[in-house]
């Protein structure tokens, strides 16, 4: 079994440093003009945002500037979680990475529109070990989140030495981008109201199971082990 993890709204919150770390980054290398005005930035991927960002605030989509832009990004990110205490793992969050660690064939992973290196940032900051997660699809792994679970299965099979079946695929976020993505390709979906979106709403998008946080570990984990799909 695969237990992919959306990072933020779902494992953790930072006080939307993502943001406020790529308008800086935008701000120094484009002009005081950028600006997020017009840009959604929920359960979307980075490289989705970035060119968004390049199209509304008048920057070439050049992959230089792509570059530019990801690289000083990473590095406003890292002063700003570095000099601020903003992360923080989400209720129940914890305790189930825990849990799901002793269980034997289960993979841990992660499902994210982030760069590789400003999630790993974030997770760390939470307190959380980036290096937990065995697996992960981000969000330079693909043109649109529904393109990330085939990823994220293909490297289980890679690392593991078996493929792993899209019912036994579990993706937990806080977004309808991840429940859609997952039922796309026959995965299951935990829908958390931890994020901009409530429980009954990303229930009416199709989780399977919805829930107001991840607090209640023994249900969790319970129902991703033992429901049968």
């Amino acid at each position: 079994m695969l237990v992919l993890f959306d990072i933020d709204g779902t494992m953790l919150l930072t006080e939307r440093a993502g943001v406020a770390s790529m308008l800086e980054a935008g701000r120094e290398l484009f002009g005081e003009h950028f600006s997020f005005e017009g840009v959604p930035v929920a359960g979307r991927l980075d490289i989705l945002i970035w060119r968004d960002l390049a199209r509304s605030n008048g920057v070439d989509d050049t992959p230089a500037n792509h570059d530019r832009f990801r690289a000083r990004y990473g590095r406003a990110l890292a002063d700003r979680l570095t000099r601020d205490p903003l992360a923080r793992a989400l209720p129940g969050v914890v305790p189930l990475l825990e849990t799901l660690a002793r269980e034997d064939g289960v993979a841990l992973g992660l499902l994210t529109g982030n760069y590789p290196e400003t999630g790993r940032m974030k997770i760390a900051a939470a307190g959380i070990d980036p290096d937990r997660f065995r697996i992960a699809a981000w969000g330079i792994d693909g043109e649109s989140r529904r393109e990330l679970p085939p990823v994220a299965m293909r490297r289980h099979e890679e690392l593991l030495g078996r493929p792993v079946a899209p019912d036994r695929v579990v993706i937990i976020g806080d977004t309808p981008h991840d429940v859609d993505c997952a039922r796309h390709h026959g995965c299951r979906a935990i829908g958390v109201g931890t994020g901009s979106f409530p429980a009954d709403e990303l229930a009416r998008c199709g989780a399977d199971l919805a829930l107001s946080d991840l607090g209640d570990t023994d249900r969790v984990r319970a129902w991703i082990l033992d429901r049968q799909p």
